[in-house]
């Protein structure tokens, strides 16, 4: 059975996927943020990834999707949705973190993972989802905007 490579399934995370998560998500803070913003600290996941991803799996208001392939984690995808407020009265979901390991980028399963979030999205009754990324983050942008999203405000910073 060498070189055979197994399908990659995008499913809901189970408990059994928190080591997973928690490598998946130090990943994407050390290829995006760290190379992005110095002012993020990438040992985050590290640190409090298991807690975090260990009580949102079974949070109804969050959502934890691992894209598997055959028992290892290549990519995830967390998402939360909120009520809105007197200011947006609208049920807003949003997109918190997705990666997929680079060897495996390019075979639709960020598509995968972004369409079982916008579902998941709908089915709790949100009006609108959103999602960051790093100005610089080209890519991501143009993934995001293939997928239905559209720019509608910039953050600005300056270093005090």
């Amino acid at each position: 059975m060498s070189g055979q490579r197994h399908e990659v399934v995008v499913r809901k995370a189970e408990h059994a996927d928190v080591d997973g998560l928690v490598a998946c998500s130090g990943a994407l803070f050390a290829e995006d943020a760290g190379t992005r913003d110095p002012s993020v600290d990438i040992n985050w996941p590290r640190e409090h990834g298991r807690q975090r991803f260990t009580a949102g799996i079974d949070d109804p208001d969050r959502l934890l999707l691992v894209a598997d392939r055959g028992g290892e984690v290549v990519g995830h995808l967390t998402g939360v949705v909120a009520e809105g407020s007197a200011m947006k009265p609208v049920k807003v979901a949003s997109l918190v973190s997705m990666y997929v390991q680079p060897a495996y980028r390019r075979e639709q399963i960020g598509g995968h993972l972004m369409g079982q979030f916008l579902a998941w999205a709908k089915d709790k009754g949100a009006e609108l989802a959103e999602v960051t990324a790093y100005s610089i983050n080209t890519e991501a942008i143009r993934f995001y905007e293939r997928n239905g999203f559209a720019s509608k405000s910039v953050t600005l910073e300056t270093v005090l």
